[in-house]
């Protein structure tokens, strides 16, 4: 079949154009929009220059064939063509979208509307077919539907960390309770059969302490302190406690390069890490095996994929157990995703890894294969300073503390302030309690306190953090302890001690003794 431009023909006679043969010129000469007839069985038998622009064909090449062609294998598998035309002869109209390929063999996404054309008597002439190449607005109404979705889970995602922040600071005061509860207990206990319930007590309450430091870090309500910490010091040190996270049949071995940097991080959440990695290693070993961590040095340059560059301790976890699927894999970060059952995982244990390793300047990535174990592996930043002697040295080297020393309590839970005030009275303290910030200034301002040891987060005209601003004010080189599980206000309030929340007893004691005795041996001292 020859193609040939009928319309440019008649338009170079110059004779008059008939209505109908300027409406068929205004067809031909539509670009937008693919406008052309089928015949009764759906075999093309007009074309028009927007359906040649984006569908391909010339008049030549689709004059003839069957207007199925237009579709994908699957939908003619489907029977769709056929549907349309039916449904136009059935309702007059039929419209729908959907993918269409051109010449090339391309897709674009189309609109369609098939008409049935009758003539005079009613009878079945044909169908009239209008086609868009609407791709472009398809595209953009998938990116502004994705960046709803995406704005949509962000403020879920928000509304969840202002929950976990809100009711993790609420759990801190339970556990901080029951810890002082326990540990009273303890020292008044005689009965050698109590301690195991006791230890047991105590155990539950570390679990339930990771669980809030893994919420507050999602609510990033709670603020890394990074120092220079050992890993190989810090490993060995937790061997007993990723020892009980694991089974008796699981092994847990080690393998550090000599020489090891020491590395850059809050040590808290670097033990919270790596207690997590062992745990989800022991889930993904039910029947046993073997959990490897390692550790060399790594000098990165600039342009690394990992997008970090520098010098790096490159931490590596290594379990024997079942795998993840790529699926998995891809997710392991996220929040709250887990594969566990119901009641078995809380879905924060990788991504609190993730964020803190990469809020500490490093990076974290999975290799894993179903059946082949899974390595978490962690690139944590160089530290320029060495690692700080263990509290238990500095203890010793140092003479203890004043325990007579009058100690201003100020916490708004009883429980808390109840349990607290007792613990130090066992040791020696004198203490004096306030409820909140408007309390405790009267108090403060009759003087003879040694000690200001308050929340941050309580009622009344001042936090904590205000409060210690004003003692600091009025009794310059007073010594303040403040305790919180939240942190962002407390960078701003230079020279004071932080006690994260919940405490053991004796970390209070300890750092009650360390402030102390920074005090006597100052020359301001009061």
């Amino acid at each position: 079949m020859s193609c040939d431009n009928s319309a440019g023909k008649a338009q170079q006679s110059g004779g008059p154009l008939s209505a109908e043969r300027r409406f068929q010129l205004l067809v031909e000469h539509v670009i937008d929009y693919a406008i052309y007839m089928l015949d009764p069985s759906g075999v093309v038998i007009s074309w028009n220059a927007g359906a040649q622009r984006f569908k391909g064909y010339a008049a030549c090449d689709i004059i003839g064939q069957h207007f199925s062609c237009f579709y994908t294998e699957e939908d003619r598998a489907a029977g769709k063509p056929e549907l349309g035309l039916r449904t136009a002869l059935q309702e007059g109209k039929f419209e729908t979208e959907g993918w269409r390929v051109r010449k090339d063999g391309t897709r674009f996404w189309a609109s369609v509307v098939i008409d049935a054309i009758r003539d005079e008597a009613g009878e079945l002439i044909g169908f009239a077919k209008i086609t868009r190449d609407i791709t472009e607005r398809k595209a953009a109404q998938e990116a502004l539907e994705q960046a709803r979705a995406e704005l949509l889970q962000v403020q879920k995602m928000e509304a969840v960390g202002q929950l976990s922040g809100g009711i993790a600071h609420d759990f801190n005061n339970l556990l901080q309770a029951l810890s002082g509860c326990l540990k009273l207990i303890e020292r008044r206990a005689a009965e050698p059969a109590i301690r195991p319930v006791l230890e047991a007590g105590n155990q539950a309450i570390e679990h339930g302490t990771k669980l809030v430091r893994q919420l507050m870090s999602f609510a990033r309500q709670q603020d890394l302190r990074p120092e220079a910490v050992d890993v190989r010091d810090r490993v060995l040190g937790m061997s007993a406690l990723l020892a009980r996270a694991l089974r008796a049949d699981i092994r847990l071995e080690s393998d550090f390069a000599p020489s090891l940097w020491a590395v850059q991080v809050d040590p808290t959440q670097f033990e919270l890490a790596l207690l997590n990695l062992a745990v989800n290693a022991r889930d993904a070993m039910p029947h046993g095996g073997a959990l490897v961590v390692r550790a060399c040095n790594q000098a990165l340059p600039a342009g690394d994929p990992r997008g970090v560059t520098g010098d790096f301790v490159h931490l590596t976890i290594t379990d024997t157990g079942s795998g993840m699927p790529p699926e998995v894999l891809g997710r392991a970060f996220d929040p709250y995703f887990t594969t566990k059952d119901v009641g078995k995982g809380s879905g924060l244990g990788l991504s609190q890894v993730y964020g803190f390793v990469r809020n500490s300047g490093g990076a974290a990535w999975i290799d894993s294969a179903v059946g082949k174990g899974t390595t978490v592996h962690v690139l944590l930043p160089r530290s320029p300073a060495s690692p700080p002697v263990p509290a238990d040295v500095v203890a010793e080297q140092r003479p203890q503390a004043r325990r007579s020393a009058r100690v201003l309590v100020v916490e708004d839970d009883a429980i808390v302030s109840m349990t607290v005030a007792a613990a130090l009275e066992d040791v020696g303290f004198v203490v004096e309690r306030a409820v909140t910030a408007d309390d405790a200034l009267p108090i403060l301002a009759a003087g003879g306190v040694d000690l200001l040891f308050s929340d941050v987060v309580m009622p009344g005209t001042m936090n904590g953090v205000e409060l210690a601003r004003e003692a600091q004010r009025r009794q310059p080189g007073l010594p303040i302890i403040l305790a919180t599980g939240y942190s962002e206000d407390i960078a701003k309030a230079a020279g004071i001690e932080v006690l994260p929340k919940p405490y053991r007893v004796e970390q209070l004691i300890k750092l009650f003794d360390k402030v102390l005795s920074k005090a006597a041996e100052a020359p301001e001292a009061v």
